[in-house]
């Protein structure tokens, strides 16, 4: 709360100025500010009224907890800051029905900007939301960006400075949603667009276009990425700013142009419309022999009358000549080189400002508020946000600031008006007399410049109007003629001698209620005439490009009635804008700027006083403080201070208004201290307040000692009653718990007893009521083993016994068990596994039993090959050709007459079996003249391969030998598809040696292998026996 802070007022000072004892001290007002900048307090509060001071670094204050922290709350419940004064608004807004404004006010640089941001978020982030309205929200909040790319720029005071006045308008339906939107601008600064001062920027819109457009589009565009190609961007001899990241706020500005709704179509005549600007300020003019202008190169208007829409040599004709229209008849008249380049510079300035007004329109129509599906508009409140300039006194200082600090004026007048009125009123609604407070008026001023045929616009109005050669001069005399006795005006021919040291002869002094500016005549008729000739608005208005063509409309050229000047168009604007906010509740921003060098914790004693000053700060604590100092509800007073006084504590019964009048005579409060409103106690001197809150300090001291006490007491004894009772409700409660636990345990042990032993009893019988507890248990107990029983690969045939009753589903589990593990087995076979257990199934089949070393080839794996196509002769490759080789091994072959033993290869192919020596084939035998092979039982490694000899190639049969036997002929019969051909032969084998002849392989057991010829002339093999058959 608000009041709890008064202890830290030494070091953080007072939340509110109000509350200031010394409050007609300009130091005091800004020591307090200096202590509260210091601790990074930049929020106080003037009465209702929010001083804001700029930090110039990020503060952790604007998170959504904050937002959250602030919402809904009593304004002076929590410390000053910026959302209070937005939910105070909001909460107006939602319980009284009436529309509020928010006035945000200070000079370049303060924050008014970032000000008025933060309070859109805020609402953004608090207020209900639905479909239309997170639509409405984006479009509010991105309205930012573009708003601030087409109107801010950077000066020498401020990096983002905005260079037009804002006045928008939240609008909220019935549930306090924001639906709708609108803003109203106030005069852009035109003049930026063709001239900067030192150190200033143009807009920053041209600065993110170059730095941030794509290749392609600044092509299209015909721009360089160069600013400093650009006669438009040097003047201020600054394009590139490190704290400004051009590129960055490009991307922003294109996606809130998505999100306001803006066309493709819309955005590339927008770009179009920003290039020709640049494009324009590159025009260049020489001079003829006669004095006219001419241009001097053709390349920028080719460029200017695409990007424009117009026609080149309508373009070229109007920059260089204009059209005087006298009497009824039209004339042409060539222009000079001054009057070319004021035609040029006018039409950029015409182009970029209506632009910026059809921009703002553009924005306004994305904002609009939906009609429901009546066509009738849905009753609204608003909440306005006015963000426009300060009071500005530079240097050198022209029409804008005339203007600008003229709108300050007026806002100022507002301001008085605004706060004298609800203090008033607020006085009258409690019924204590309101004392009359005197204060400057600046009515007089405001009357010096906008009286009708008197005020300095309308003598202005009247030299740019009038015929002959009127100039910054002979206006200047005029003011003098006109308002020479004017107090608050002053000039150097008016002037005393020691103030002439202080002024030029172009210059006019307007004492403000801020203080003194000198304004330099230089540029007023110009800038408030803002004349664009004839012939460039006929040009331009046959645009194609939509935007111009709806900016320079046709039937401004038929319009006999001549325009209103720049000022008179101010004027009224800013009266509108005066009813706007007279018909409003308002609340007050006031922004300060700490320096000039925008460095964090830098407290400029001397720029703050003269801001405080301007702002008229201190006439406002002055207006405040012209009553009383400090306002309270009863209920809430009575209920901070009640303890200070026997009769109050702890509670009271009677009327509230009883209890404050009962309190603060015990507290001694003098009659001239305080009054007694209806509702509210009002306090007048600070001093009172800060008495009684010291004796709420010393006071909350014995209080708490004694609450502490007897609450700590009462605490024990509680903690001990709960304890004791809950002791004895766990005891209870356990006893219960187990006595219940044993006995169900025990009916069930006993019914489970039960129905097993008449289970077991009925075991043989069908499945019935007295056996089903039983048959189930042994079924489950069966399939419980089984799965912890279960085979572990195919070969594992074990398998529990089954009960009985399972015999039919056991066999069942156990086949469907198998038929999963083979498939699992088979499913992680690998291809060539699987060719080598097909030849083992196939080998299986020809020698299991048969042959005694069979057992032994089983564990072995056949090889793809024995013999690499090294092994193999290049010449029988070569032969060989296309047949590949299917497999390949080194044998010995026995000649059919003597038996002497040949080392041979042999080779198998798809259809032909070949015997190789060396270098050569000595015998083909295909496959379909194989009629058999024969092999003996025994160990030996012969076997003999039956060809037909009835074809003449053949010889007859071949004898050979393979120490890979089981292998080889495996391989012979799998190539040759000869499975059922492999005859193995017990005692001897007959095979064919030529034509009619005939041999014989004799086998003999024995206990070593002995191969030779018999006296009989067969071949003996002894072989010995690995395995009984």
């Amino acid at each position: 709360m608000m009041e709890s802070a008064l202890t830290a007022r030494d070091r953080v000072g007072v939340q509110d100025f109000v509350l200031l004892e010394n409050y007609t001290s300009e130091a005091a007002f800004i020591e307090n500010l200096r202590k509260r900048f210091k601790e990074n307090l930049i929020y106080t509060y003037i009465g209702s009224v929010l001083v804001s001071v700029n930090p110039y670094k990020d503060l952790e204050i604007y998170s959504k907890q904050h937002m959250e922290r602030y919402r809904g709350v009593n304004f002076y419940e929590v410390s000053p800051h910026l959302y209070a004064v937005a939910d105070n608004s909001y909460r107006a807004l939602r319980t009284e029905r009436r529309d509020q404004c928010i006035l945000i006010s200070g000079e370049s640089g303060a924050g008014k900007t970032e000000a008025s941001k933060k309070i859109l978020q805020y609402y953004a982030v608090t207020c209900p939301v639905s479909e239309r309205v997170e639509t409405i929200k984006d479009r509010l909040l991105q309205s930012n960006p573009v708003l601030e790319a087409f109107g801010n720029a950077k000066t020498l005071r401020n990096d983002n400075s905005s260079r037009f006045g804002k006045y928008m308008d939240v609008q909220f339906d019935y549930k306090g949603a924001p639906v709708g939107g609108h803003i109203l601008n106030y005069l852009l600064e035109k003049s930026r667009v063709v001239h900067q001062n030192h150190g200033e920027r143009n807009f920053h819109i041209f600065y993110q276009l170059l730095e941030g457009g794509d290749d392609d589009l600044l092509r299209r565009l015909g721009l360089d990425r160069n600013a400093q190609q650009y006669q438009y961007l040097i003047k201020g001899q600054c394009a590139k700013v490190s704290s400004i990241n051009d590129k960055n706020d490009w991307k922003m500005v294109r996606k809130a142009l998505s999100v306001i709704d803006f066309s493709d179509n819309e955005v590339e005549e927008l770009l179009n419309i920003v290039a020709s600007v640049l494009h324009l300020g590159n025009i260049q003019f020489v001079s003829d022999e006669q004095g006219n202008s001419q241009l001097a190169t053709e390349t920028q208007i080719k460029y200017l009358a695409r990007l424009l829409g117009v026609d080149g040599a309508s373009l070229r004709e109007a920059l260089t000549h204009k059209k005087i229209i006298a009497k009824g008849e039209e004339l042409i008249s060539p222009l000079n080189l001054d009057q070319a380049a004021y035609a040029r510079d006018a039409l950029s300035k015409a182009v970029y400002g209506r632009t910026f007004t059809w921009l703002v329109n553009k924005i306004n129509e994305s904002l609009a508020l939906q009609e429901n599906g009546l066509g009738i508009k849905k009753s609204t409140t608003v909440i306005g946000l006015l963000d426009i300039y300060g009071f500005e006194v530079f240097q050198h200082n022209s029409f804008e600031q005339f203007c600008i600090n003229y709108c300050n004026e007026k806002l100022q007048q507002l301001f008085i008006e605004l706060t004298l009125k609800s203090e008033q009123e607020e006085y009258e609604s409690e019924g204590i007399a309101w004392e009359p407070v005197t204060y400057f008026n600046n009515k007089i001023i405001c009357d010096l410049v906008e009286e009708k045929h008197k005020g300095i616009i309308s003598v202005l109005d009247e030299e740019c109007l009038r015929p002959g050669d009127a100039t910054d001069l002979t206006f200047l005399e005029k003011l003098e003629e006109t308002i020479k006795n004017h107090p608050h005006f002053l000039t150097h021919k008016l002037a005393d001698q020691k103030t002439r040291k202080t002024m030029s002869r172009e210059d006019f002094r307007l004492l403000h209620y801020a203080g003194e500016v000198n304004y330099n005549v230089n540029g007023f008729l110009d800038k408030n005439n803002d004349l664009l000739f004839r012939n460039l608005k006929e040009t331009v208005s046959e645009s194609e490009n939509t935007i111009l063509n709806e900016c320079f409309s046709k039937s401004e050229l038929t319009d006999k009635k001549r325009p209103e000047t720049a000022a008179t168009q101010f004027k009224n604007s800013l009266a509108k804008l005066m009813e706007i906010l007279m018909s409003k509740e308002p609340s007050y921003i006031r922004c300060i700027k700490p320096n000039d060098a925008k460095q964090a914790g830098r407290f400029d004693e001397v720029l703050i006083r003269h801001q405080v000053k301007y702002l008229g700060l201190m006439e406002n604590l002055r207006v405040r403080r012209a009553g009383f100092a400090y306002r309270r509800k009863y209920e809430i007073f009575l209920q901070r201070y009640k303890s200070l006084c026997p009769a109050t504590w702890p509670n009271w019964n009677g009327r509230l208004a009883d209890g404050v009048s009962t309190l603060v005579k015990h507290l001694g409060y003098k009659p001239e201290e305080y009054k007694m409103g209806r509702s509210k106690i009002f306090i007048r001197f600070p001093k009172t307040l800060f008495a009684t809150e010291d004796a709420l300090e010393v006071r909350k001291q014995s209080i708490a000692t004694k609450i502490q006490a007897v609450w700590r007491g009462y605490h024990q004894h509680q903690k001990f009653l709960t304890m004791k009772r809950s002791a004895i409700g766990v005891q209870s409660w356990w006893r219960g718990v187990l006595g219940r636990r044993k006995a169900a345990r025990r009916k069930w042990a006993a019914d489970t007893i039960r129905r097993f032993i008449k289970g077991f009893i009925y075991r043989q019988a069908p499945r019935c009521p007295e056996n089903e507890y039983f048959v189930d248990y042994v079924r489950y107990s069966f399939l419980m083993k089984l799965k912890r029983s279960l085979p572990k690969n195919v070969l594992d045939k074990s398998w529990p016994t089954p009960p009985p009753a399972l015999e039919e589903a056991s066999e069942l589990l156990r086949r469907m068990c198998m038929q999963n593990m083979v498939r699992t087995y088979c499913k992680k076979i690998s291809p060539d596994w699987k060719q080598q257990l097909e030849q083992k199934v196939v080998a299986s089949e020809i020698f299991k039993d048969k042959k005694d070393n069979y057992p032994q080839s089983v564990p072995k794996l056949f090889a793809s090959s024995r013999l690499n196509n090294e092994d193999i002769s290049a010449k029988v490759l070569q032969v060989l050709g296309n047949e590949k080789i299917k497999y390949a091994v080194p044998v010995t072959k026995y000649d059919r007459n003597g038996y002497k033993a040949r080392n041979r290869q042999l080779l198998l192919t798809q259809n032909i079996a070949f015997i190789v020596e060396e270098g050569k084939i000595k015998q083909r035998i295909e496959y379909s003249n194989l009629k058999g092979v024969s092999v003996s039982s025994l160990s030996d490694g012969i076997f003999v391969i039956h060809v037909n000899c009835e074809d003449n190639k053949q010889k007859g049969d071949v004898v050979l030998q393979s120490d890979h036997l089981i292998e080889t002929l495996t391989k012979i019969a799998l190539c040759a598809d000869k499975v059922n051909n492999i005859n193995i032969n017990q005692g001897s084998i007959t095979f064919t040696v030529g034509q009619g002849k005939e041999g014989v392989i004799d086998f003999s057991p024995g206990s070593e292998l002995i191969i030779s010829k018999a006296k009989n002339g067969h071949l003996s093999v002894v072989a010995p026996r690995l395995n009984s058959r």
